[in-house]
């Protein structure tokens, strides 16, 4: 799990097995695979509320690694409700958002996840990926 500082290009979206985890699935990591794009690998992601990620703040600021508009347009976050701003401009469900990158096991493609983590509404806590996908670094 790393962050992510240069330009990069998405590719694909890789086949996730398992999207949303209640409160109770988060007191632990949060396991789930995916598919690797390129050689048909299933990789393991693991996260753990609070201490896996970065703020996908660092993607769109200045457009350092994705454009907001790229972000958008592939569908990994939307814009984020007038209420839910100091979240940031651009979120996954209008809860906390955060990424990394992730390699596959077998063949290194790279790959980025991002996925939320909050309460939903009162009550109801869950982590949601939005996907993973195969990225590609641009000079």
């Amino acid at each position: 799990m790393y962050s992510i500082s240069k330009k990069i290009g998405i590719r694909e979206k890789a086949s996730i097995a398992k999207t949303i985890f209640n409160k109770d699935e988060t007191a632990s990591p949060s396991v789930t695979t995916f598919t690797c794009c390129e050689c048909g690998h299933e990789n393991t992601i693991e996260i753990i509320p609070y201490q896996s990620g970065f703020p996908i703040f660092q993607v769109y600021h200045e457009d350092k690694v994705l454009s907001k508009d790229k972000l958008l347009k592939k569908g990994i976050v939307t814009e984020t409700s007038q209420p839910m701003l100091f979240l940031g401009e651009l979120t996954f469900h209008d809860l906390p958002t955060l990424y990394f990158g992730t390699d596959c096991e077998s063949c290194h493609s790279k790959y980025f996840c991002v996925f939320n983590y909050g309460e939903k509404q009162p009550g109801l806590t869950l982590l949601e990926i939005s996907g993973v996908w195969k990225y590609e670094e641009l000079e």
